[in-house]
């Protein structure tokens, strides 16, 4: 590729960006000017194998391949500023996918810590994070989250569960901050919520679309 295609390449990317921004994010609830300054700047092509980097900006899940995907553009902002985010915080993010809500977070915090799955995305996504020092990738289980660096200020769950761990919830410092995707009787919506002593307590804020995580589901009662 030459570097005028190279140019046009990522003016094109650029312009995807801007346009994320003005249709999907201004114009939807998503009101810190931190979260939306910082989406406008991270490239969210980086953070999907190469041939999603087309689709990045649209306002759907992106597959990504292992029974992941990207949570939307809108769905991720929307957590962000319900998350109530201050310089200073240590923030447990649980769905790394790639990376790119991680980046995000980069410039509004202090440190992240994020817990994927999949060992291809966390590789894309510690490739993609290598020059961003305030960014761990921890590869394991989702729903047990990282307790070796607890706790966390907040937890950001980037997609849909039906259920969050005990286990997970007490990683974050009492009266922390959580917000998460929810799946209610196959209703998907978004939630925010604390922790306080023993007790969780998540409630919706928006009826909005995330993608859906694995380990979460919540036990089946029997049925005679």
């Amino acid at each position: 590729m030459t570097r005028a295609a190279d140019a046009l390449r990522t003016d094109d990317f650029t312009a995807m960006r801007q346009a994320m921004v003005s249709s999907q994010l201004r114009t939807t609830a998503v009101s810190d000017p931190r979260v939306v300054a910082a989406m406008a700047e991270v490239p969210r092509e980086r953070f999907v194998p190469a041939h999603a980097a087309t689709m990045a900006y649209r306002d759907t899940a992106i597959d990504l391949g292992e029974g992941r995907a990207l949570n939307t553009p809108l769905a991720t902002a929307r957590l962000l500023v319900q998350a109530q985010l201050l310089p200073r915080d240590r923030v447990l993010l649980i769905g790394a996918a790639g990376g790119y809500a991680a980046a995000v977070l980069a410039s509004l915090v202090a440190e992240v810590v994020a817990v994927e799955s999949s060992p291809t995305l966390a590789r894309i996504a510690r490739g993609a994070l290598d020059a961003t020092p305030s960014v761990t990738i921890v590869e394991g289980a989702l729903e047990h989250g990282h307790p070796e660096g607890a706790p966390y200020d907040v937890l950001i769950v980037d997609g849909a569960i039906e259920e969050l761990p005990a286990t997970l919830a007490s990683q974050v410092v009492d009266g922390g901050r959580i917000v998460s995707g929810l799946i209610e009787r196959g209703v998907f919506r978004l939630a925010a919520g604390a922790h306080r002593g023993a007790a969780t307590a998540l409630a919706p804020f928006a009826d909005i679309d995330s993608v859906r995580l694995p380990g979460f589901a919540r036990p089946r009662s029997f049925t005679f």
